[in-house]
């Protein structure tokens, strides 16, 4: 198993594995046979960055079976997702903002991202189950009144693409089992979502599979699998905390828009 992150410092950008309280820097790249430089640099002299920087940041909806059933929504057999604006990714510390001008509600919402690893294209369960680099931390943050502004056209990459709308991190681990990690989501220290992965409706190589059949998925690219029961809306001064173990904790103050 191992924690990767990448970080900045004296205005250059890194990558390397959490080993405690420093990195262990690598070279190359991240995704495809990394080679460790012998550096290290302690965790506390840098500032860590979105663990990935994906081409495709796919989301997924009604992916879990207590939100389902809370909702009154069908069971899906594919998975039912949306495109969420990759330059909307922060990393761990950087601040939420709603748009300039919005007063609606903005929702949090904890999820397990898969980042990929392998080009996918059309593959099977296994294929994908291999292509799979590792697991984050993703808070599929939602502004809800643009969602549902105009009633015939649900607006999911509006609302769901804003600028500083998708923090992810702090790192991508690999090695863990999914269906032994449970997502937990604190506002200002208050647990309000904590659920349990295996209750996934599609599991992630499925759903790296089926959409595969659509979409060829690139190297970085990352799904979000869905959330469960407790999503609600943050108020400006909130902290938001999504904490996944052995991942980490990914934490975010809601701010004001400027």
């Amino acid at each position: 198993m191992g924690l990767w992150v990448r970080f900045a410092r004296d205005g250059a950008v890194g990558f390397g594995t959490l080993e405690g309280e420093s990195i262990a820097i690598h070279a190359g790249d991240m995704l495809a046979a990394p080679t460790p430089t012998g550096e290290n640099v302690a965790l506390a002299a840098v500032t860590l960055l979105a663990p990935v920087t994906p081409g495709a940041f796919i989301g997924l909806w009604n992916n879990f079976h207590a939100a389902a059933a809370k909702q009154g929504n069908a069971i899906p057999e594919v998975p039912l997702y949306f495109l969420k604006n990759s330059r909307s990714i922060i990393g761990p510390g950087a601040a939420i903002r709603p748009p300039a001008g919005y007063a609606g509600k903005v929702l949090y919402e904890g999820e397990l991202g898969i980042v990929i690893g392998r080009t996918c294209a059309a593959v099977d369960e296994a294929t994908a189950e291999a292509a799979i680099f590792g697991y984050t931390a993703v808070n599929d943050v939602t502004a809800l009144d643009l969602l549902t502004a105009d009633a015939s056209f649900p607006q999911w990459a509006r609302a769901k693409g804003c600028d500083s709308f998708g923090p992810v991190g702090p790192a991508i681990a690999t090695g863990l089992d999914w269906r032994e990690l449970r997502v937990t989501v604190a506002l200002n220290g208050r647990v309000r979502q904590d659920y349990p992965a295996s209750d996934m409706i599609l599991p992630p190589a499925r759903i790296v599979s089926l959409i595969s059949q659509e979409m060829t998925l690139q190297p970085g690219d990352l799904i979000a699998c869905g959330t469960s029961v407790g999503a609600l809306p943050m108020r400006p001064g909130m902290v938001v905390a999504v904490t996944i173990e052995g991942i980490g904790t990914l934490e975010n103050p809601y701010a004001p828009s400027v």
